[in-house]
Formats: C-alpha cells, sequence, structure tokens
C-alpha cells in the first residue's frame, strides 16, 4: 500500500502533519473513530483531485465537497487548515463558543464548507440538488462530491437520491462512501450493489491506498454518477 500524494499548496503541512492538527483538537465531543476514517480520502481529495482552493471558495466554476459525515469533523477541519482554508491556530479553539469550527460544520462560518451537516442522510440529496441547480445555470463543468458514511445509508433519503441520480444521468455527482461497518442494514453483494442497481458508475477500494483512492476518484464514468466505496477498519 502507498500513501504518496502531491504536496500541500504553500508549503503548509503534509499528509504525516494531520495527526498533530487533529490533536489540537480537544474535548469530549470529538467522535474520534468517525473523525479518523476519513483521513485518506479527505487528504487524497484535497490534494490531488478537488479543484477548489482558499483564493476559489466563491468561484461558480469551483468543485463543490459536502460533508455529510459532519458528526465527526475534525479530519475535515485538518485537512482544510493543512490546504490554507484557515490557520491552524483555529484548530485549538474546536467546540468552544466563540470558534467557528463547531462539532457540526457550519457552513456559514467555516471557511470553504458548502453545508451545514451532522444530522444523518441529509448530504447526498444536497449533492443531488446542487448539480441540478448547475445545470440549472449551465454549469456543467465543477464537480460535486459528497462524503457519507456507510450508516447514512440506512436513512430513505438516500435511497431516493440515488434511485434519481442515476437515471438522470447526473455526471457531476461523485459519492464517496466511508465503510467502517457501522451500518444497520448490509446490501446483498456490497453497498456498491446499491448503486449500481440505479446505473452508477462504482468502485470499492481501500480507504487507506492514496493511490487507489486516487485511481477510483478519476476514473471515468461518461453519462453515469460516480460512487467509491472507501473501506477502512470496522469501527470500534
Amino acid at each position: 500500500m502507498t500513501n504518496t500524494t502531491a504536496a500541500p499548496p504553500r508549503g503548509l503541512p503534509g499528509f504525516d502533519g494531520l495527526d498533530r492538527l487533529i490533536t489540537l483538537m480537544t474535548g469530549a465531543e470529538k467522535h474520534a473513530p468517525a473523525a479518523h476514517s476519513t483521513t485518506d480520502a479527505l487528504w487524497v481529495l484535497y490534494s490531488r483531485v478537488l479543484r477548489v482552493t482558499p483564493e476559489t471558495v466563491r468561484d461558480p466554476g469551483r468543485d463543490r465537497f459536502l460533508l455529510s459525515k459532519g458528526h465527526g469533523p475534525m479530519a475535515y477541519y485538518a485537512v482544510l487548515a493543512a490546504h490554507g482554508f484557515f490557520d491552524e491556530e483555529v484548530l485549538s479553539g474546536f467546540g468552544t463558543y466563540a470558534s467557528p469550527l463547531g462539532h457540526h460544520p457550519d457552513r456559514l462560518l467555516v471557511p470553504g464548507a458548502e453545508i451545514g451537516s451532522g444530522s444523518l442522510g441529509h448530504g447526498l440529496p444536497l449533492a443531488v440538488g446542487t448539480v441540478l441547480g448547475l445545470r440549472a445555470q449551465g454549469l456543467t463543468d465543477p464537480r460535486v462530491w459528497v462524503l457519507v458514511g456507510d450508516a447514512e445509508l440506512d436513512e430513505g433519503s438516500n435511497h431516493e437520491a440515488i434511485a434519481h441520480a442515476g437515471p438522470a444521468g447526473l455526471e457531476q455527482l461523485h459519492t464517496l462512501v466511508i465503510d467502517n461497518a457501522s451500518a444497520t442494514h448490509g446490501w446483498p453483494g456490497g453497498i456498491d450493489s446499491r448503486f449500481e442497481a440505479a446505473d452508477w458508475s462504482t468502485a470499492t477500494v481501500d480507504g487507506r491506498d492514496h493511490e487507489a483512492l486516487y485511481e477510483a476518484f478519476t476514473a471515468p464514468h461518461p453519462g453515469r454518477p460516480r460512487a467509491v466505496v472507501a473501506r477502512v477498519e470496522p469501527k470500534g
């Protein structure tokens, strides 16, 4: 397994510095397993895939990233800080009254955040709506990424979104499912089978292997939405 990724911008911390950034955030409501399950996938997205920077967060042509798995945002905050969306000194205030970094992200407070999240089952429907909104504006180049947890797929709102996006041919839509074996319900044939049944392009990869993630994230999928299932160690 290889974890080679591109260097972050402007000499900011690399992947090896994420653990230090995460330790700056303290408190009893960290949902640490939820956060650490996303670290590698988030790093690959922001370092090598997403076309968005601190300077382009208001550009209509930017890629959008929606964190639906918002109940464990520490890795997300660390990755944003490592890419210059805000100063790392902000991390130490995590969860305090005066900090913009809440236990759930707030799009009005967190630089780079596209949605407020934390209640499970909202992100994928919002991502579908985002793609439809971009299409209505004639913006067919920006890509929309949404990160969901496997347990979120127990929510009916996600099944409706999956069922719509495939037949609608929402090629701009990309869903990253972090599979840490925490879902209540299962899917015969695996999580990707649910997406395949709705005519999505799919891949299942090791969620700690940066090269495998990158290849899955960038594989062509003309005329179809893309779902990547990233398997990590089971939630303890």
